[in-house]
């Protein structure tokens, strides 16, 4: 069955937005971030909903971490880091459509953390804050017929990827499939859904906005519990989402490096022979001294090999070793 919400005007404008937004990072060929800022997004992402969760770790800390440094903090706080970690490292591993690998997800993020990780609750949960139940979860007994239901939903729905992440991830929350985690875990496979087909997200620090905006993740989570519809957090993920895309369009959006665009012309072209003429079609923002000045480059660092002279002179790419 599928889950109910609404598609409003609100949701087409954002999603119009963001499909705007993403055609830009792919015209600027932003969707693949230098290793350095790579590792910046990834720990801010970590940080961010480590943090959501009560974690205590900085960035800096965390970076420490990544690079086998020792620091001083609570245990658990530094076995939920490494944990993020590892799961973030091996994130091309898991097909965001098979419960088995969200199992396996869950199982290395909450690795000694809970006594059951990677496996569905059987018992039944509610969600306190204070004096007070925010939510009842639907039974134990019910939680593997709900997500074999959500995940041929996200599977066999016609829906844009961008709206079903949404609702997935909503649904997710709702249902709580685990007894401790399902924060951390439905923000992650939101990720691992949209990067499927826009790879840009693999290193968009989606989590840092939603912790800036925590209170209101939390306020549509459970505005649309009483709705008995997931619309409102989709339209609230979805304006999280293109808050994040301008911030990479606004802090990424500078003259790529000579190394950065011979790379990404590498993913473009493959092996086929090309002309400057064809490089400058790729990178329209730079001039044709530039063009050859990179080209240059490449064949004195042996990644092209050049036949021809002046306007006649042909390039191919040999074997790249990054």
């Amino acid at each position: 069955m599928k889950p109910p919400y609404i598609i409003t005007g609100k949701i087409l404008k954002l999603v119009a937005s963001i499909s705007e937004k993403i055609g830009e990072i792919n015209a600027n060929h932003l969707y693949k971030p230098n290793t350095e800022l790579r590792k910046k997004n990834r720990i801010k992402t970590i940080q961010s909903s480590l943090e959501i969760e009560g974690n205590t770790l900085t960035e800096e800390q965390i970076t420490a971490l990544l690079d086998n440094k020792r620091i001083i903090a609570p245990a658990k706080d530094i076995l939920e880091v490494h944990n993020a970690i590892k799961v973030y490292h091996d994130l091309r591993i898991f097909n965001p459509n098979k419960i088995k690998d969200l199992e396996l997800a869950h199982s290395i993020l909450m690795k000694d953390l809970v006594a059951n990780a990677g496996k569905f609750r059987t018992t039944n949960v509610g969600i306190v804050k204070g004096s007070k139940v925010e939510h009842l979860a639907p039974g134990g007994a019910m939680v593997k017929g709900l997500m074999n239901d959500l995940f041929k939903y996200l599977k066999n729905d016609q829906d844009l990827i961008l709206i079903k992440s949404c609702v997935f991830h909503y649904e997710f929350e709702f249902i709580h499939p685990f007894v401790d985690g399902n924060g951390r875990m439905g923000r992650l496979w939101q990720t691992l859904i949209l990067m499927q087909q826009y790879p840009v997200f693999e290193y968009l620090p989606v989590e840092s906005l939603i912790k800036a905006n925590q209170q209101e993740y939390y306020n549509t989570l459970s505005e649309s519990d009483k709705a008995g519809q997931s619309t409102p957090f989709i339209e609230f993920m979805l304006s999280i989402i293109l808050q994040s895309l301008e911030q990479v369009l606004q802090s990424q959006n500078i003259n790529l490096s000579t190394k950065d665009r011979i790379f990404l012309f590498k993913e473009k072209i493959g092996n086929r022979k090309f002309s400057r003429r064809d490089y400058l079609q790729t990178f329209k923002n730079i001039s044709a001294p530039t063009a050859s000045r990179d080209l240059k480059w490449a064949v004195d660092e042996n990644i092209l090999v050049k036949s021809g002279e002046q306007r006649l002179a042909e390039y191919r790419f040999i074997e790249l070793k990054l």
